[in-house]
């Protein structure tokens, strides 16, 4: 109870609607201080629910179909969990008569408890994007990495953004103009799941569809896990012709334009673009048409008319290749120093990329100026009056938080301030004493930070209100790119301060707000978010560094079967991007003395875009489909290609329409109580056979050998040749 500061309802009135209409009618304005929050419950689900998705989320990390297992999974995985606990564990109380006294078992299992388990669940379904250095440096570089220095940046990237979190909280958190929209999804499902079901003849509770689609997951999952692997790509248009190039290119799910491609397994849906299941219709239809515009339009176009050579390369790649169609030989223009040799680069030749690796760079550049633009054109005026209600000196305080300081103590902000020194003290510290490993000097870290404290409040308020957080990786990559080239990895590892800093205490401001809609005690939501990021932190680090022992070959393609799983794509792209943007540098890649100068009028594109999309739908008002097209998420949609490929699209956007439009239209009811908890139960019955194989059989080596397991599982083993004349790839025909 030390957490109350006074236990009596704060008098709601009429003049106490919230400013957003979308919180208003989702948000309940009570409260009740005396739920305990702190309980023996909490603490074993919530740090059960980190260590659990902190271990799967970093083992599906490097396997070619990725399975991201989100808090909403554990949020509702954990209510069957607790209920249980509520009625199994005894009720006596400990220390009785001293300040010290508790109890396992308080009384039923409530919201507030439920919450924060989900805030640690959250900490370990958030990755830890330091990850992808350890494994460029130690799997791609092939350079030795100290346990140590490696810790202590995972951590302190992780740890970094909650002294921005803390500086910025009173401004992002306290006023309702600044709503967090995706929170609301969240106060909804919590709504759901403890109101008190009706039962009804004929309809099952959450809870008993929840453990159905569980079992009948796992179940399922040892056919495209185990058994029948080619179910997770079915690339059937390669059948009509599998020796004609061209035919492989288009059908090919994997390596092609996935023509006709399909995969009958949820780790193949979901694995980059998320759960379909969650996605609203618009945005499914935006993501629609940009995949639909990139992989069939402008790809092939790019490809036969052979810009930049596309011809010599595969037409779908993220690898890097000599001007003669080969792989480039990264290690071999790198010193003793880890710096660039630019004698060998020079003989070696420029770095080349395929056309369609360069085109998602171009998008990259242009989803970012689209995201500024769209927000300017098309909320400016929402986002001004929000911004300016919201840093009023005399302005009304909001109903819900009023609640919170009438019955809460807030969270001190030297704690967060103790945190944020600490934590740069120990990052100027890595930068000193491990400079050969880092390579980062001092400055760089204070220039890293200077960037993330600047732009957090802005990216904050646009976050807070739109939904939308433009990225700072592109902006991160290219500063550090010109000043500092030549080092791999400070590149990285500036990227990481700079970047994922800012994305980190999005994150904690977004989980302080979900707190403040629930009414979670302030010091209570500070320790679950600070606990769950260490517990995490530790989990994530230990998971890959036991993989990186434990399998052989980890991530290196050419050593690894043809049918492994532990090929790492989201790794290699992050490798590629250390390579472009730290080893050789923007300058030798995309300025004035590199090969693809052409791709930053894609910056250009991405901010005219949005404004004749506000324009068409200012001159044609009654069609308001126009205003429904979003830029930035049409052209983003395929940010994650690749590591992503066209079969993980393809699959998505058929079960996202099915469920978004047909579902949701017709089955209205079915859609609403179970939707959310299908994908929970997939999600986690996918990853549980997963690990069970893997542990079983995988680490023993015990596979099943036939057609249905063939190395190349989409049966388009052309699909990565190059047609340009006179080019040898082994194992493709010669032009």
């Amino acid at each position: 109870m030390g957490e109350i500061a006074e236990e009596f309802p704060v008098v709601i009135t009429d003049d106490d609607r919230c400013v957003v209409p979308e919180v208003e009618l989702t948000v309940p304005k009570t409260d009740d201080p005396s739920l305990p929050v702190l309980t023996f419950r909490m603490w074993v689900l919530g740090i059960g629910a980190c260590i659990v998705l902190s271990f799967i989320n970093q083992f599906f990390w490097y396997r070619t179909m990725p399975l991201s297992i989100t808090g909403i999974s554990a949020q509702i995985a954990v209510v069957p969990l607790g209920h249980l606990m509520a009625r199994v564990l005894p009720t006596r109380r400990f220390l009785e008569g001293t300040r010290f006294q508790f109890t396992l078992n308080p009384g039923a299992f409530n919201v507030k408890e439920h919450v924060l388990i989900t805030i640690f669940a959250n900490s370990g379904a958030g990755s830890v994007y330091a990850t992808h250095i350890l494994s460029a440096i130690k799997l791609y570089y092939k350079r030795s990495l100290p346990f140590l220095p490696a810790f202590l940046v995972m951590i302190t990237t992780q740890i970094l953004g909650f002294g921005w979190a803390g500086l910025f909280r009173k401004h992002l958190v306290e006023p309702g103009e600044m709503w967090w929209p995706s929170n609301l999804v969240q106060v909804s499902l919590f709504g759901a799941l403890h109101e008190k079901e009706k039962k009804s003849k004929g309809h099952m509770s959450r809870t008993q569809f929840f453990l159905i689609v569980l079992v009948a997951s796992f179940a399922y999952y040892i056919l495209p896990g185990y058994l029948f692997t080619m179910l997770t790509s079915i690339s059937w248009v390669c059948w009509f012709n599998p020796k004609s190039i061209l035919v492989n290119q288009l059908g090919s799910g994997e390596h092609g334009l996935g023509v006709g491609s399909i995969g009958f397994d949820w780790v193949t849906i979901s694995a980059y673009l998320g759960s379909p299941l969650a996605s609203p219709l618009f945005a499914s239809v935006n993501v629609a048409i940009g995949f639909v515009l990139v992989m069939y339009i402008v790809t092939p176009i790019c490809y036969w008319l052979n810009i930049y050579e596309a011809k010599t390369f595969p037409i779908f790649s993220s690898q890097l290749f000599m001007a003669n169609g080969s792989r480039y030989d990264v290690l071999s223009i790198i010193d003793s120093k880890f710096h660039l040799d630019r004698a060998v680069y020079s003989n070696t030749g420029s770095i080349n990329m395929s056309t369609f690796f360069a085109v998602t760079y171009g998008l990259g550049f242009a989803t970012l100026t689209a995201t500024i633009v769209h927000v300017l054109v098309f909320n400016g005026s929402d986002l001004w009056k929000q911004t300016r209600g919201a840093f009023q000196k005399d302005k009304k305080m909001d109903i819900h938080t009023r609640i919170m300081k009438k019955n809460y103590r807030e969270v001190p902000l030297w704690w967060f301030l103790v945190i944020l020194l600490l934590n740069i003290a120990l990052i100027m510290f890595i930068s000193m004493h491990y400079n050969a490993t880092v390579q980062l000097p001092w400055w760089g870290v204070l220039l890293a930070c200077a960037i993330a404290i600047s732009f957090t409040p802005l990216i904050g308020v646009i976050a807070a209100t739109t939904n939308q957080a433009p990225g700072l990786n592109i902006i991160t990559e290219y500063v550090i790119g010109y000043i500092y080239p030549e080092r791999p990895v400070a590149n990285m590892c500036f990227k990481v301060y700079g970047y994922i800093s800012m994305t980190q205490a999005l994150t904690f401001i977004s989980d302080f707000k979900l707190g403040h809609y629930m009414k979670i005690p302030p010091r209570s939501m500070f320790m679950a978010q600070v606990v769950g990021t260490l517990v995490a932190v530790m989990v994530y680090t230990g998971t890959a560094w036991w993989l990186m022992e434990e399998i052989p070959h980890l991530c290196d393609t050419s050593l690894l079967p043809s049918d492994s799983q532990w090929t790492c794509p989201m790794d290699r792209v992050f490798f590629d991007a250390s390579v472009i943007w730290g080893l050789v540098g923007p300058r030798r890649v995309f300025g004035d003395l590199g090969e693809y100068s052409s791709v930053n009028w894609f910056f250009l594109v991405g901010a005219i875009a949005p404004l004749l999309v506000w324009l068409a739908a200012k001159a044609f008002p009654s069609q308001t489909w126009i205003s429904k097209i979003h830029i930035p998420v049409l052209v983003g949609a395929t940010a994650m290609m690749p590591p992503a490929t066209a079969v993980n699209f393809t699959s998505w956007l058929i079960v996202a329409f099915v469920f978004g439009h047909f579902i949701f239209k017709y089955r209205r009811e079915w859609w609403k109580k179970y939707n959310y908890v299908l994908s929970g139960g997939l999600d986690a019955g996918s990853a549980f056979m997963t690990i069970l194989l893997f542990l079983a059989l995988g680490r023993k080596g015990i596979e099943v050998q036939w057609w249905g397991n063939s190395g190349d599982r989409d049966t388009c083993p052309l699909a990565s040749c190059p047609t340009a004349k006179g080019v040898v790839v082994k194992g493709c025909p010669v032009f």
